[in-house]
């Protein structure tokens, strides 16, 4: 059989994105928007998105970064707190820009972040949720030190996850950057109305990738990468073809100083080559034919938003990945595979492949 050479599918949207703001989101939006057309934008900021005027502003910022010419959507996501009630579930669901609430469980986020102190001082306001179908995006990791960091996905669904899901059977849930077998089965197992997003690094890569040749701090992320057997299940599940996983890179820009110290940054930046990675990983699988539905289709549908009509094509070809990708006179960012090659490559907008 031939190998293929090329492929068009509707053009993606990336349902967990960190853009940062200021200088770091101008340097990082062009490599989002070369390719996707919509974006979860996460609300981490310092402070976070918590209020729907708070998101209001950071989606105009987000807008007039864009560069000329480009047709892009954010999609906002609020901030779960403690302190998140009803009402604001209420206005957040009038908004026409939210579109959905991240939980971060406290101490699992961004220093100096409040998170989620307890789960249950939250069911006013999932309960809210489910009222308004508005969907809730989960970090499912636990944070107890006396939880290996290995084991904390499998205890946060086992302790977070399984109950909420059986006290909320209408809401619909998001499990984040799924790292593990027992995520995927939890996911295939429960009903619709609970999906995952999937990173091409947990897709690409197992825990041996942070010790190539020394610590690898451009590799660490949250939640850490697996041993080889999560790896390989994670991957199964998002080029199965299941509507219940789709694609969302948690892109992660952070500058290189913030990596490389003694206690450095959890993220992987892959906005830069996010697309093409992605097709590695389902070429790998033997499942390119099933890119379109995980990239461009599942996603669109669990959120009730129409699929994409624009198209992409990625011919095959192998490219160079820079060492750095400057942010103004804030520093670099260190993109993933940095000094590397990727075997895709996307064809310049209009353009027909070679």
């Amino acid at each position: 059989m031939a190998t293929r050479q090329t492929l068009t599918l509707a053009k993606p949207d990336d349902w967990h994105l960190h853009l940062r703001d200021g200088e770091v989101m101008a340097a990082v939006l062009p490599q989002t928007t070369r390719c996707f057309a919509r974006a979860m934008v996460m609300p981490n900021l310092h402070p976070p998105i918590a209020t729907v005027e708070q998101a209001v502003a950071y989606r105009g910022r987000i807008l007039a970064a864009l560069p000329p010419g480009v047709r892009f959507t954010p999609l906002m996501a609020l901030y779960l707190s403690d302190a998140f009630d009803a009402a604001q579930v209420a206005q957040a669901s009038r908004s026409g820009c939210v579109h959905g609430v991240k939980l971060y469980p406290k101490g699992i986020a961004t220093a100096g972040q409040p998170g989620v102190s307890a789960i249950e001082r939250c069911y006013p306001a999932l309960a809210a949720m489910e009222e308004h179908d508005l969907p809730l995006l989960v970090h499912g990791e636990v944070t107890s030190t006396l939880v290996d960091i290995f084991d904390r996905e499998r205890t946060f669904l086992d302790e977070t996850l399984a109950p909420l899901v059986a006290r909320f059977p209408r809401l619909r849930i998001v499990l984040e950057h799924i790292s593990t077998t027992e995520a995927v089965r939890f996911v295939e197992q429960a009903p619709p109305n609970v999906a995952a997003t999937v990173t091409v690094h947990h897709m690409l890569m197992n825990r041996n990738s942070l010790f190539e040749g020394g610590i690898r701090p451009h590799h660490y992320c949250i939640p850490v990468l697996k041993r080889e057997s999560h790896r390989a299940e994670v991957l199964r599940a998002a080029t199965s073809g299941n509507p219940k996983f789709f694609l969302g890179t948690d892109s992660a820009p952070h500058l290189r100083h913030t990596k490389e110290n003694a206690c450095g940054c959890a993220g992987a930046f892959t906005a830069h080559a996010a697309i093409e990675l992605y097709a590695e990983a389902f070429e790998m699988a033997g499942a390119l034919d099933r890119l379109e539905g995980f990239a461009s289709h599942h996603g669109a549908d669990f959120y009730r938003l129409p699929r994409n009509t624009e198209t992409i094509t990625l011919e095959r070809g192998q490219w160079p990945v820079a060492e750095r990708i400057a942010v103004g006179e804030a520093g670099e960012i260190v993109p993933l595979r940095a000094g590397g090659t990727v075997a895709w490559r996307l064809c310049a907008a209009g353009a027909q492949p070679a």
